[in-house]
């Protein structure tokens, strides 16, 4: 395992506190305690912090405020539509809510909305085969083929890894066609790291964002302040975004 992906899996919550606890007993065992007692309380509260509803909240919740969502009517026609691969949460609805097949909303489905109401004749998917298989780029395609969107419509790019690398590749087709303007699809979450990488590599992005999935549940029992297994888990994608945000400042890649 590399730097990269360790660093990656520790994002999660639950790796971060089992190997601060580790961390924390070596200490006591070396009879550095007061260090050791302050490290184990940290690993706790971290792991209660990104339990908590309200946390993912008030933390994720602030990301995807930055470019609200907009429905496909009230969006200026471009040039082409720009969909970057991966997923938030499974593209499920609400991530404080069980998942529901029938309303998980996935990128390629904001793009095809986007299209049908005549925003853009292009539509640009970018994302590589993060597992040796298929293609984001082409799975993205086949999605958008099966609600109806000519293959003569799309444009793929599916060589990235990185949202740098989507923005980098997709940049290239973009300067290739001569295009000007695009709408940039991709998760609430993720939209101001994608929207920076853009906007820093000179294209002339408008935020077309999936429905936000940080929301308060229409639930009279929800509970802000019990912690959930869902909320834990799903935190890895808020810190993972907070976390991209400052490595890509520190590169001058936003």
């Amino acid at each position: 395992m590399n730097v990269t992906n360790f660093l990656a899996n520790l994002i999660i919550p639950l790796n971060l506190c089992i190997t601060l606890f580790f961390i924390a007993a070596i200490l006591f065992m070396l009879r550095w305690r007061r260090l050791a007692w302050g490290i184990a309380l940290f690993s706790l509260a971290w792991g209660l912090f990104w339990s908590l509803p309200a946390s993912s909240l008030w933390a994720g919740g602030r990301l995807e405020q930055f470019h609200p969502y907009t429905p496909p009517d009230l969006l200026p026609d471009v040039d082409a539509i720009v969909v970057l691969g991966g997923h938030t949460a499974g593209g499920r609805a609400n991530w404080f809510e069980p998942y529901d097949s029938d309303k998980v909303t996935t990128r390629s489905d904001t793009a095809a909305r986007l299209f049908k109401a005549g925003r853009a004749p292009f539509i640009i998917l970018s994302g590589a085969a993060l597992d040796g298989g298929v293609s984001e780029a082409q799975a993205m395609a086949n999605a958008l083929k099966r609600q109806g969107v000519p293959e003569n419509a799309l444009i793929l790019e599916p060589e990235s890894l990185t949202t740098r690398e989507n923005g980098v590749f997709t940049a290239q087709l973009i300067q290739e066609r001569n295009f000007k303007d695009i709408l940039l699809v991709t998760s609430a979450l993720h939209m101001p790291r994608a929207t920076a990488v853009f906007e820093n590599l000179g294209v002339n992005v408008i935020p077309a964002p999936s429905p936000p999935q940080i929301t308060v549940p229409d639930d009279p029992d929800f509970g802000f302040w019990l912690p959930d297994g869902r909320t834990f888990e799903a935190a890895r994608s808020i810190i993972k975004e907070y976390a991209g945000l400052v490595v890509y400042w520190l590169r001058g890649w936003v």
